[in-house]
């Protein structure tokens, strides 16, 4: 796991927070606008470590939890069960088959009135300890590849016509997403019709899972 209002960009961080990736940092103040951006040529190799490879995920290259498809799915499943009882969002939706949640219809949720905690593990964070358990048992993912989808979709955005849209970074093998470059104070309006056509033409950029994210 985008086009932050203040309100969604807080929801985003704290569900961040509760997800706890082991290496994929979730960082509102990453990348640069103007001469900072990279472009989409830009694309750098993971930094990594060799001699010790296979003993630290981001220096080999990988990144995620360490559990295979199905269990994520069930993991998943139950996390959204939490959500639709004690998390008080009874119409948050099913995974998507390969387990990750669908944030195009998580966020149409949590822009009606009194559901704002649909994108914050529930009410309270209720959910936090489902959603978690669901997260270490995310498969592995490449980080290289991740770092790439972030930088064709920030490219994308670009392209489009939302020009601060910030290029993700690499930090000792962490991805960190773009974005807006300031999510304190935001510089991109998620709400304006250039915005939501931006990203719904660049949404194939990203790779499964990673739409909640950038």
């Amino acid at each position: 796991m985008d086009m932050r209002t203040p309100s969604r960009a807080a929801g985003r961080l704290r569900l961040a927070a509760l997800l706890a990736l082991p290496v994929l940092v979730f960082s509102a103040a990453c990348g640069s606008g103007g001469d900072g951006l990279k472009t989409g040529e830009d694309i750098a190799s993971v930094p990594g470590d060799t001699a010790s490879a296979g003993q630290d995920t981001a220096r080999s290259g990988t990144q995620g939890g360490a559990g295979d498809k199905g269990a994520f799915y069930d993991a998943q499943m139950t996390y959204v069960q939490c959500m639709r009882g004690k998390g008080g969002i009874k119409d948050f939706p099913d995974p998507k088959l390969s387990g990750y949640l669908d944030w195009t219809k998580i966020d149409e949720i949590a822009r009606r009135p009194g559901n704002q905690e649909a994108s914050k593990g529930g009410k309270r964070g209720a959910c936090g300890t489902e959603m978690s358990a669901a997260m270490r048992l995310e498969p592995k993912r490449d980080v290289q590849k991740e770092y790439e989808s972030f930088l064709a979709h920030a490219t994308c955005m670009r392209k489009h016509g939302v020009s601060k849209f910030t290029n993700p970074t690499l930090s000792g093998g962490n991805v960190m997403p773009g974005g807006d470059p300031s999510p304190a104070a935001p510089q991109i309006d998620t709400e304006s019709p250039a915005y939501k056509q931006a990203r719904q033409t660049c949404k194939d950029k990203l790779l499964d899972g990673l739409d909640g994210m950038q």
